[in-house]
């Protein structure tokens, strides 16, 4: 876990030397998996924020694509559903949603999943060591959130509406990407000793 040392994430060990075409391929596999985890939710009645499978999403894109081509999911994705097609929670789409209520949790997406593959590429995947860039990852989403969703619902009510309630799905979400790295790593051995 040396800072300055790149190491291979899932994704590069799978396919080491990845062509343009390849990259696009995973970038778009990034779009899919986002779009299909936020049709995962659950509304909650006080809040215009539901829990969804997002987070789940862009923590393990960052963790197992790297910083690069995780960023450029959650960028193709923040794309598609800002021109209307319906990826966002609830088959919604277009500009009112990601300038609506959650439009800050949307762009602390990309930051986390760099954030999160910034220290993928440097081995942080590869141990239960990955919870700290994990918890940073969640940090990162809610700074850009909170503030963002405080000018709807104000700045008394945001923390009710947008943090406390969903602290215990993230913790699980957390644990379930920290959990499934080691099957990822296990499917990397797996392939390169065929």
């Amino acid at each position: 876990m040396d800072a300055g040392t790149r190491r291979p994430t899932i994704a590069a060990a799978l396919i080491p030397r990845r062509t343009v075409t390849q990259q696009a391929a995973l970038v778009l596999a990034g779009v899919a998996l986002l779009s299909l985890s936020a049709q995962l939710r659950l509304p909650l009645p006080f809040t215009p924020v539901p829990v969804t499978g997002q987070t789940f999403a862009v923590l393990f894109l960052g963790a197992s694509l790297g910083s690069r081509l995780a960023t450029g999911s959650v960028a193709g994705y923040w794309l598609a559903g800002a021109c209307g097609l319906p990826v966002f929670n609830g088959g919604s789409g277009g500009w009112a949603v990601v300038s609506g209520p959650t439009g800050g949790y949307i762009l602390g997406f990309a930051a986390a999943a760099f954030v999160v593959g910034w220290f993928a590429e440097r081995g942080w995947d590869r141990s239960v060591g990955i919870l700290i860039p994990l918890l940073l990852g969640e940090a990162v989403i809610y700074a850009f959130g909170l503030p963002w969703l405080a000018c709807f619902v104000g700045p008394r009510q945001v923390m009710q509406t947008g943090f406390f309630p969903f602290i215990p799905g993230d913790a699980v979400k957390i644990v379930a990407v920290t959990a499934a790295l080691p099957s990822g790593w296990s499917a990397v051995e797996r392939f390169a000793r065929r």
